[in-house]
C-alpha cells in the first residue's frame, strides 16, 4: 500500500463517523485539543487527551485502547502527530477524522457545547499579529526590531511547511488552555468507558 493509499485509510469523514455512532459501533474518540478547547465543543461520548499528555504518556494511554480509535483535533494536524504517537506505542487500528471538529461542525453533527473559548490557532493568530504589529511600530525608534517581525514570520512559514506550531505548542502549556486534565483523570475515564464496553 502506497503512502498515499496510507492516509486515505487512516482517515475518516465526519459522515463515516456519524454513521458508526449512530449504528451502535461507535469507536473510541479522542480528542487531542487543549482542555479549554474541548470544553467549548466537542463530540458526544469523546474523550479528551490533550496532545502534549498523549505523547508524553503514550504506553500508558495506549493500555487503556483495545478497540478502534479516532482521533480529532480541530482541523487534523494533531491527530496526526497523535495517531503517530500512538502507533509507535503498538496501537494498530487508528483513524483520524478528516478535517477534525471544523468538518464534524460543518456536517451539522451532534455536538456539545461549553463555555466559548478562543481556540489554540486563533490564539496564535492573535500572539503572533501583536508582535509583528509592535516590533514593525517599534522599529521606527529601534530598526533592529524589524528582524523580530522577520524571525515570527519565518517561524510561521516554518509552521505551515511541516504543519507543526511551536508558538501553538508553547501557548497549550498556559493554565488557561490547560484546565485540569492529567495523567490520573485521562486514564480513569479510558478505564471506565472499557468496563462499560465490556
Amino acid at each position: 500500500m502506497s503512502t498515499s493509499e496510507t492516509a486515505r485509510a487512516a482517515t475518516l469523514d465526519a459522515t463515516g463517523l456519524r454513521e458508526l455512532i449512530e449504528s451502535g459501533r461507535a469507536p473510541r474518540v479522542l480528542d487531542v485539543r487543549t482542555p479549554t478547547e474541548f470544553e467549548t465543543s466537542h463530540i458526544p461520548g469523546s474523550y479528551n487527551v490533550p496532545l502534549d499528555l498523549l505523547k508524553e504518556h503514550r504506553q500508558e494511554v495506549r493500555d487503556q485502547l483495545d478497540e478502534d480509535v479516532v482521533l480529532v483535533c480541530r482541523s487534523g494536524a494533531r491527530a496526526v502527530q497523535a495517531r503517530q504517537a500512538l502507533a509507535e506505542a503498538g496501537l494498530p487500528n487508528l483513524t483520524v477524522l478528516d478535517g477534525g471538529i471544523m468538518s464534524w461542525q460543518a456536517a451539522n453533527a451532534p455536538i456539545t457545547r461549553g463555555v466559548p473559548r478562543w481556540d489554540l490557532e486563533r490564539q496564535v493568530r492573535l500572539v503572533a499579529g501583536s508582535i509583528v504589529l509592535v516590533s514593525v511600530l517599534a522599529s521606527v525608534f529601534v530598526p533592529q526590531l524589524k528582524w523580530v517581525a522577520g524571525f515570527i514570520g519565518a517561524g510561521l512559514t516554518f509552521a505551515a511547511v511541516t504543519n507543526t506550531c511551536a508558538m501553538g505548542m508553547m501557548l497549550s502549556k498556559l493554565p488557561y488552555n490547560r484546565g485540569a486534565t492529567d495523567l490520573d483523570t485521562v486514564v480513569g475515564q479510558l478505564r471506565g468507558s472499557a468496563v462499560k464496553r465490556a
